[in-house]
């Protein structure tokens, strides 16, 4: 038998595929609120104004008070963050501080309870108001808009019910009617008065949610929810349920707030915090958590609210009017969801 031969003809070689290039337009997306930070800051070297030479804006004080004053709507907005990576949005946390303050200063000075009693109830009460109000979104399949605006109207109301419509003040001592001096370290500084209390508590906040984003099935299942909710359910996760979640955390969140606000000021009242969700909600878009969902960092939106908070400070400094420093806010927030948008659009996902 004669030996066949089987010749094989070698396939042209193909070319590997071309690298892919980032979008420009994503990456300054993603990097927008450290852009932002950045920009604001060099603005805020040129533009303050100066005392026998120095630079108000870089002045250790003035630092500490953008810090300070950022504190209460950076820790809403590390709550904020989880709900809105999920696509849900959350209007009450205003309201819900106002609750906790009024709630906070109530329970130490008119009932006699003690500090940590007192701070357990307050941060229950925010984890229970926002639980229901994601259970109702989630239950009921309503727009959380919708729910949250409700809420917000009913944690005012409870406010207003709890206090009488007046200023509680907090007064501190070891007799009745006195909340304990404990308490008072909130509105304080340490490291040499230079450090304020309520940023240590917004900073150890934002280090746990950003652990627990990152490094946790909880964290990877929120991503899910908001990437692909349907998707997310085919694949076994408890969409429901990572829902309430979310919304009990930014009651948390606002509740954990509304001690510090009511510890800072010393009193509690049922108008505190208006206005406060959406500054949360415009650090939380400006530090890169997409409205449509399914991305987001803790880091963007601590730099995203100390943006805002230095870009307030810096308008303050030039005597620019609170109108003009809402309008700056808005236009960066339309100019954020903006980018989002066409990120969105060049990936092929939006319409």
């Amino acid at each position: 038998m004669s030996e066949q031969k089987i010749s094989v003809t070698a396939s042209p070689a193909v070319p590997a595929a071309a690298p892919k290039h980032r979008d420009p337009l994503a990456l300054v997306v993603r990097f927008q609120s450290l852009i932002g930070l950045v920009v604001v800051a060099i603005g805020g070297i040129i533009f303050s104004p100066r005392r026998h030479g120095q630079i108000l804006f870089l002045d250790p004080d003035n630092i500490a008070n953008i810090v300070r004053a950022v504190s209460e709507t950076g820790i809403i907005a590390i709550g904020m963050t989880f709900v809105i990576i999920t696509a849900g949005i959350d209007l009450s946390v205003g309201a819900v501080l106002g609750l906790s303050s009024v709630v906070t200063a109530s329970m130490m000075i008119s009932g006699g309870f003690g500090l940590i009693p007192t701070i357990l109830a307050v941060l229950v009460m925010g984890i229970v108001f926002g639980a229901i109000q994601g259970t109702i979104s989630t239950r009921f399949r309503l727009e959380p808009f919708i729910v949250t605006l409700a809420g917000l109207q009913a944690a005012r109301g409870l406010a207003l019910v709890v206090s009488g419509n007046q200023y509680i003040n907090i007064s501190y001592g070891d007799g009745p009617g006195l909340a304990s001096p404990v308490f008072a370290i909130l509105g304080e500084r340490l490291f040499n008065n230079t450090v304020p209390v309520a940023t240590i508590v917004f900073i150890v906040f934002a280090a746990i949610a950003t652990i627990v984003l990152n490094t946790t099935r909880f964290g990877r299942y929120v991503f899910a929810v908001g990437g692909n909710e349907r998707a997310a359910r085919i694949s076994g996760v408890p969409v429901s349920m990572v829902k309430i979640s979310v919304y009990a955390i930014t009651g948390f969140a606002s509740a954990l707030a509304g001690i510090v606000h009511a510890g800072q000021f010393n009193f509690g009242s049922a108008n505190d915090g208006m206005g406060y969700e959406l500054t949360a909600i415009a650090a939380v878009v400006i530090g890169g958590t997409s409205l449509f969902g399914g991305a987001g960092s803790m880091v963007g939106t601590v730099a995203g609210t100390i943006m805002l908070g230095a870009l307030a400070n810096i308008l303050q400094l030039n005597n620019i009017t609170p109108a003009m420093q809402l309008l700056a806010t808005a236009a960066i927030i339309v100019l954020a969801a903006v980018l989002q948008s066409l990120v969105r659009r060049r990936e092929g996902l939006g319409r």
